[in-house]
């Protein structure tokens, strides 16, 4: 039988549908609670579980009290024991929704990063066989700074930074790799990275990465993503081509949502319009509408205009949705529709793909699978070319 600590971080990627680009410290937290937030990393962690259900009797959970695991687990009915309370500060995890009290509570739960790492600490005492977390950059590097590379690790990305090289592709790739554990199957264990940003830098159109160490992760295929390519674009004579084959292309009376990224910069400066590196823009008759908006902002435009969508590929990952551009949520994707997204790139960023699809983590499976197939991709001016979507 598996024995599988299980750690959820309830905060992780709270910031994203919002754009605070971050989700990092409880003045952030409670912003983005104002804002409309919701807490989606247990949905996130649901996805991976789902997976497992078929086999449930081949593994044992060891988790956190609460919404940092226990609630879910006990729902979908696995076998599971909990950590000790005593050691962990969970009463402030109890909170549900928005109201003034949870406000406050939230507020006041500067102690998350630590019990994060209390956990690990229990899980990695207990000998588990793995851990699984969901979370972002953040709960990484705090599960780091306690396992390193002592236990293999698998994380669920339910973050706004997806840094690091611990993540599987989608939640549920993370269970596909979990499930292919508790089978018996032969899977390899490889260091990777853990990294993350200095979200403030971030929220002011600066990436700012550093490395915090290796943690060891289960690979299994396609099912765990490369570390994210940083670093300045040097074709920029591509990128040119690329933002005057989108511009000279834009339609009259149509709402162009402009998206995250370097590549997706170069449309905006042939607008010469002012840009949000890290987050999502309202573009109207080559006019912006609005920087840097959020689910809320995109959900009222559709209502109003025809829209488009023009997004980037994330280097070395493939990720065209769910790592940067959470606005762009399930529930934006079924009313903007897959033939309303523009996807633009280098042929020198594919290329380093070596094959491997794109992928459209949204969080809802049966959405990302109706992406499935393949899609244009701008790759200069008046140059397409065709490239797989997968899950």
């Amino acid at each position: 039988m598996l024995t599988l600590g299980l750690i959820i971080n309830p905060l992780a990627g709270i910031g994203g549908s919002v754009g605070l680009k971050g989700s990092d410290g409880a003045d952030i937290v409670k912003e983005a609670f104002f804002r409309g937030a919701q807490c989606k990393s247990s949905e996130r962690a649901r996805l991976s579980l789902d997976v497992l259900l078929a086999i449930k009797d081949q593994i044992k959970i060891i988790t956190c009290p609460q919404l940092m695991g226990e609630n879910l687990v006990a729902e979908m009915g696995f076998d599971y024991q909990i950590l000790d309370y005593d050691e962990l500060d969970y009463d402030k995890l109890s909170f549900q929704g928005s109201d003034s009290k949870s406000l406050e509570s939230i507020s006041s739960m500067n102690t998350s990063a630590d019990d994060t790492r209390k956990a690990a600490q229990q899980l990695l005492d207990k000998k588990v066989d793995i851990i699984l977390f969901a979370g972002g950059d953040g709960t990484a590097r705090d599960i780091c700074s306690v396992v390193a590379d002592t236990i293999p690790v698998l994380g669920i990305p339910a973050g706004v930074k997806i840094h690091s090289a611990v993540y599987a592709v989608t939640p549920k790739a993370a269970g596909e790799v979990i499930a292919q554990l508790a089978r018996g199957e032969l899977i390899d264990v490889k260091s990777h990275d853990v990294r993350d940003i200095d979200e403030e830098a971030f929220r002011n159109n600066i990436v700012r990465a550093k490395l915090y160490g290796e943690m060891r992760v289960p690979q299994a295929g396609q099912f765990v993503q490369s570390v994210k390519q940083g670093g300045v674009e040097v074709e920029e004579l591509v990128l040119q081509d690329i933002a005057a084959d989108i511009v000279q292309g834009m339609e009259d009376d149509v709402l162009y949502l402009i998206g995250s990224g370097k590549t997706t910069l170069a449309v905006m400066d042939e607008l010469q319009l002012e840009n949000t590196l890290l987050g999502i823009d309202a573009v109207l008759d080559q006019q912006l509408l609005k920087n840097d908006v959020s689910e809320a902002d995109i959900l009222g435009y559709l209502e109003q205009y025809p829209c488009k969508a023009v997004m980037s590929v994330i280097g070395g990952q493939g990720h065209i949705i769910g790592r940067g551009n959470q606005q762009l949520s399930a529930k934006v994707l079924k009313k903007l529709g897959k033939g309303n997204i523009k996807v633009i790139s280098t042929k020198a960023k594919i290329s380093a793909l070596e094959g491997r699809p794109f992928i459209v983590d949204s969080g809802d499976n049966d959405l990302d699978a109706s992406f499935s197939g393949t899609i244009e991709v701008t790759t200069g001016f008046r140059d397409h070319i065709i490239y797989p979507v997968g899950l």
